[in-house]
């Protein structure tokens, strides 16, 4: 394994690839001797930069730098900053060089096929409140439904047929206005009508403003026997009630079978967070890999996190399918750069602490990294949050870099969730969350959180490799194995809130 990597041949800084003393000479191409220690996954001068000067990663500006920077000197926050400003003009110009190499080779897995058909990935049972005075309804229903049926309600416990039963608790669904009360209404919709659920109880109070008899309307054409309404102010034991509905939920879905079917009906979400230096050299670009193979056998790949777009933005809108996918990028970036500046926040609040630890510097840097999941293929349509993908593809979607919100917001419109960490996290979403490590040592240090080690990118395995055994295990996931949030019952369900609450 090199010590360091030189990513574009045009770049003007290494990454370290394991923690470097000074006084080491690096002899490979560029003849560097450090001048400070240099962490894994930070960066060092190649050459001598001027002040003022843009610094190069990617064979893109990362930034430009505040002072003068010697060869072999640590480049970070100390002498770099961003050149991020406000919206931005744009000039729809095509690139055609990004191609999907990828052909279509009949792949399957064994699904869970609805009667819209639609295709699942699991087979829950799900109880989702309209309002969050319902939570612990909810979870009491859930516990006593579990001791009726399997006598426990521990961890992991579930009655035969179906894979899991879960409450999806969220604070929201009364005093809301504007975007946030519709942005609650969709999610929950979306939630009610995902193909992972087998069966799901929609529990209100009465006197929300998401009311069950509004809510049916707005769910369009739904299964009667997979959806069940209890609205807990017109009953006198709720709870007893809420228990026989899931009962009946669950005679039906638990004779429900997984069967083959065609790859090109899987829709997977790509996420990253708590990322670190080596994000966009291992686990975001496996990713860009098992996005244009899922896109190649006629399936989806969504990425958002739209805040984090920003600095390579001209990137997504080359890829643009047409001209009318590259007005709704640019409508999507300079829109949440306003609604980033009507709630006075910077555009360039990001990274995180935990990104600057990990060797990332400035967001546009952050940005060329969260990028490389999109692969090489082009760009089919932009989603509203909490709305369905409306073209096979690669998708963008309008929703925050959050990782429990933006998780989430994939949730909605896919089955699984691909996410990478560099820093590690243990945080799952409602649809099975697939946890990438971008280091060895961060995989080995925390096996219970992770699902695949990318970190072998620097140990010399080939991508193509590395990328044929992923796609495999995104596969068997499909098919039933479980993740190790799902293992861990971290299960999280998060409305992006962006507005005020009466």
């Amino acid at each position: 394994m090199n010590e360091y990597i030189k990513i574009h041949p045009a770049d003007s800084v290494g990454v370290a690839t394991v923690a470097l003393s000074a006084g080491t000479t690096l002899p490979e191409g560029d003849g560097v001797t450090l001048a400070q220690d240099i962490p894994m996954g930070h960066k060092f001068a190649l050459r001598d930069i001027r002040k003022g000067e843009n610094i190069i990663k990617y064979g893109f500006p990362i930034g430009h730098a505040t002072s003068d920077i010697k060869k072999g000197a640590h480049v970070h926050t100390q002498n770099l900053d961003t050149n991020l400003s406000g919206k931005l003009t744009y000039q729809y110009q095509p690139d055609d060089s990004y191609q999907n190499r990828y052909q279509a080779e009949n792949r399957t897995f064994m699904g869970f096929r609805r009667k819209n058909g639609d295709v699942g990935i699991r087979n829950e049972l799900w109880i989702i409140p309209t309002v969050g005075c319902v939570n612990a309804i909810g979870s009491r229903i859930k516990d006593r439904f579990l001791m009726e049926t399997v006598g426990k309600t521990e961890l992991g416990c579930v009655p035969g047929g179906i894979d899991d039963v879960q409450v999806f608790t969220h604070p929201y669904g009364c005093g809301q206005e504007g975007y946030d009360a519709e942005n609650t209404e969709n999610a929950l919709r979306m939630a009610v009508k995902h193909p992972n659920c087998g069966g799901v109880l929609v529990l209100g109070l009465g006197c929300e403003d998401i009311r069950i008899e509004v809510f049916k309307k707005t769910l369009g054409d739904y299964d009667p026997e997979r959806v069940l309404f209890l609205e807990t102010q017109q009953v006198e034991d709720e709870i007893a009630l809420g228990t026989d509905l899931l009962h009946r939920l669950y005679e039906t879905a638990r004779h429900d079978h997984r069967e083959e079917v065609p790859m090109s009906t899987l829709r997977i979400g790509l996420e990253c967070g708590g990322s670190d230096g080596f994000s966009g050299l291992t686990g975001n670009p496996l990713l860009g890999e098992l996005s244009d193979y899922v896109v190649a056998q006629g399936g989806s790949s969504v990425m958002t996190e739209v805040a984090e777009m920003f600095g390579s933005e001209t990137i997504l809108m080359a890829r643009a399918r047409d001209k009318n996918v590259f007005d709704d990028i640019v409508e999507m970036i300079n829109g949440y750069k306003q609604y980033c500046f009507d709630n006075h926040a910077s555009i360039t609040g990001n990274p995180s602490p935990g990104n600057l630890d990990g060797g990332i510097s400035t967001l546009e840097e952050k940005a060329l990294g969260c990028t490389q999941k999109g692969g090489q293929s082009k760009v089919e349509g932009v989603i509203k949050y909490a709305h369905p993908i409306q073209r096979s593809g690669f998708n963008l979607l309008w929703a925050p870099g959050s990782d429990t919100a933006g998780t989430t917001a994939l949730g909605l419109c896919c089955q699984m969730v691909v996410f990478t960490t560099g820093r590690g996290t243990p945080y799952g979403g409602f649809a099975p969350t697939v946890k990438v490590a971008t280091n060895t040592p961060m995989y080995q240090k925390k096996r219970k959180w992770n699902d695949f080690n990318a970190g072998r990118l620097l140990e010399d395995v080939p991508m193509q490799t590395l990328a044929r055994e992923f796609i495999d295990l995104i596969l068997e996931i499909a098919s039933g194995k479980l993740t190790c949030a799902e293992k861990n019952g971290f299960k999280e369900f998060v409305i992006w809130k962006n507005g005020i609450s009466e």
